[in-house]
């Protein structure tokens, strides 16, 4: 399996889109298609961890200050499931790896990985 979930109105992911090859990729764009219960249960399946699929960055987790806040797994699967923001993105998905996020670590080993 080979799946991307990004936002198009997020221009790091629209960057390290042009930078790896997505032939034979289902994408899905999550403000448009918002991840369902089921697509975050197989994420969580992959890191163990909500926490590792939140984005701890996005505006709105400032404005609600979340950080402030004891939040625990629950929590934060709630909270990716409400708002597209929270999810970090993008996330690759390609065969039985996960990739999360945007550092440069992060996509180096991706493109290491879709070699």
């Amino acid at each position: 399996m080979k799946k991307v979930y990004f936002l198009q109105t997020c221009d790091t992911c629209r960057r390290i889109l042009r930078e790896v090859n997505l032939e034979g990729f289902e994408k899905q764009e999550i403000k448009q298609n918002p991840i369902t219960v089921n697509q975050l249960e197989e994420l969580y399946s992959y890191t163990k961890s909500y926490e590792g699929l939140f984005n701890k960055r996005a505006k709105l987790y400032r404005e609600m200050d979340l950080k402030n806040q004891n939040l625990e797994e629950k929590d934060y699967k709630q909270y990716i499931l409400d708002e597209y923001t929270f999810l970090k993105r993008p996330v690759f998905v390609v065969e039985d790896e996960i990739f999360v996020g945007n550092s440069k670590k992060t996509v180096e080993q991706l493109k290491e990985k879709l070699l």
